[in-house]
């Protein structure tokens, strides 16, 4: 558990769909931006100093009428697409997080993890999250879903962790760099060249060094030196007043939530069918499984949490 607590305002609200359950819920940021932020500002009036909008071959400002949206397609050569071509590309926003499939919870590498945010049950779902934490406990499962946040497309993983459900988003596939022209030991202490001596000093001092994760424990301490630095100039005065821009509110939608026994009868009834259906030849057609889509990734790290 982070030492921090998270923001009371929810930042998206929806539901959790499998099968043809739905459990009403509200995502709350599990982290915070603890980094220092240095803010431009015009020593002669001490006003915030904001984006310009610059050719960057002429460095003249230029208005934003005259600005289009381009995608590099080769070196030089751009592609340019209109708001309209763009705004239709966006996602629907379903407020849904949609889980397609469920995986082993040592299936998902570390290195897809991204960020996470705290599943919340509303509307009376608890006894329905509740029973979806304690299945992905007891099958030592998480599920993975797409959901759309803030118009953009997002790959996550819904994990169990403690009394929560945490909706971790993952980066896709074809962002994780490959490791093949990186040069690693051989796996195997006997392919790596260790000795089982040096192996068991090595496993001695992993566990001399041993203990109890308390997140509380390791502090940044740059951000520490700045901010006393910050607190004992403020404590002399040297302060200035900078007028701070309005937080816009977030829309926020809703969900509502239907018979648990019967969805679930019902899903299982549909899960059957799509098991035999799968166990009975198919007629010939060029699209047959062309619609199947997997999801599939390899690891051994242990991603659940409790």
């Amino acid at each position: 558990m982070a030492a921090s607590n998270s923001s009371s305002r929810a930042l998206w609200k929806g539901a959790i769909s499998f099968g043809l359950v739905h459990i009403p819920v509200a995502l709350h940021s599990a982290t915070s931006e603890e980094g220092l932020n240095f803010d431009w500002l015009d020593k002669r009036s001490m006003d915030r100093v904001g984006y310009k909008r610059i050719n960057k071959k002429t460095g003249k400002e230029i208005n934003k009428d005259n600005i289009v949206k381009g995608i590099e397609y080769e070196d030089g050569q751009y592609v340019i697409l209109s708001p309209e071509e763009i705004a239709a590309a966006y996602p629907t926003t379903t407020q849904t997080i949609e889980i397609e499939m469920f995986v082993a919870a040592t299936d998902i590498p570390f290195v897809y993890l991204e960020r996470p945010y705290y599943i919340v049950p509303i509307n009376k779902g608890a006894k329905v999250y509740a029973l979806l934490r304690e299945a992905l406990f007891k099958t030592q499962r998480v599920g993975i879903a797409r959901v759309v946040i803030q118009t953009k497309q997002h790959l996550a993983a819904l994990v169990p962790s403690g009394p929560a459900l945490v909706l971790n988003l993952l980066r896709w596939g074809n962002e994780i760099r490959s490791w093949e022209n990186l040069s690693f030991p051989p796996e195997g202490t006997g392919e790596a060249g260790i000795t089982e001596k040096e192996l068991k000093m090595a496993e001695q001092l992993v566990m001399d060094m041993s203990g109890k994760w308390h997140p509380e424990a390791f502090r940044d301490s740059f951000k520490d030196e700045i901010m006393k630095l910050v607190h004992q100039k403020a404590e002399m005065g040297d302060v200035q007043a900078v007028a701070q821009p309005e937080e816009s509110e977030t829309p926020q939608g809703g969900a509502q939530i239907l018979d648990l026994t019967e969805l679930l009868q019902r899903s299982l009834k549909t899960s059957g069918n799509k098991e035999e259906r799968a166990k009975t030849p198919a007629k010939k057609s060029p699209k047959a499984g062309a619609d199947n889509e997997s999801v599939h990734s390899k690891g051994t790290n242990k991603r659940r949490a409790g």
